[in-house]
């Protein structure tokens, strides 16, 4: 995450990334989510069936971040409360050209922090069989299975992860970490 109070994350190959929120319906933020979209055609024959409200991801609700690296937009993340005190990831997604930097990391941990702000104890996320990537990803930031949930809760291949957050002291006072 990337505030005044905070030096911009670096990658893996020494550049630096700065994350933004945007709304979900913001021309960048839509044309990041066509591209998850298609990932999943490629992947899975189909685009993601689940049901997004952009309004959703406005705060206190959630946030959709954008990666941008010199600039340029290279991946994007969000996560919105799915029930009391659990917060769903969604729409993690890296550019090709910027993928085995530590970006994808780096849009995670910030969700994570943001959702823990605004109250959430945990955080879920679905993703599938065909995102090893994914998996991999996930694995390594310490998610472990969940029970299934949402209209992909019995789907063959569906993978349900999740996590328990970290109290964060700012919880209460400060609610989402970015300015609006």
């Amino acid at each position: 995450m990337s505030t005044s109070a905070e030096p911009a994350p670096v990658l893996r190959n020494g550049r630096q990334a700065t994350l933004r929120p945007l709304p979900y319906d913001h021309p960048v933020a839509q044309h990041l989510v066509e591209l998850v979209q298609e990932e999943y055609v490629a992947r899975y024959g189909g685009r993601d069936a689940a049901v997004v409200e952009p309004a959703d991801f406005l705060a206190p609700r959630g946030i959709f971040l954008v990666a941008e690296v010199d600039g340029i937009p290279a991946g994007c993340g969000a996560w919105r409360a799915l029930s009391p005190g659990v917060a769903e990831i969604k729409r993690v997604y890296v550019e090709p050209g910027f993928r085995r930097l530590g970006l994808a990391q780096l849009i995670v941990a910030a969700l994570e922090r943001d959702a823990a702000r605004a109250g959430h104890g945990s955080v879920v996320q679905n993703t599938g069989h065909e995102q090893p990537e994914a998996l991999a990803l996930y694995a390594n930031l310490g998610y472990r299975p969940v029970d299934g949930y949402g209209i992909y809760a019995c789907a063959p291949g569906a993978v349900f992860l999740g996590k328990e957050l970290p109290a964060s002291a700012d919880a209460v006072e400060e609610g989402s970490s970015w300015a609006s």
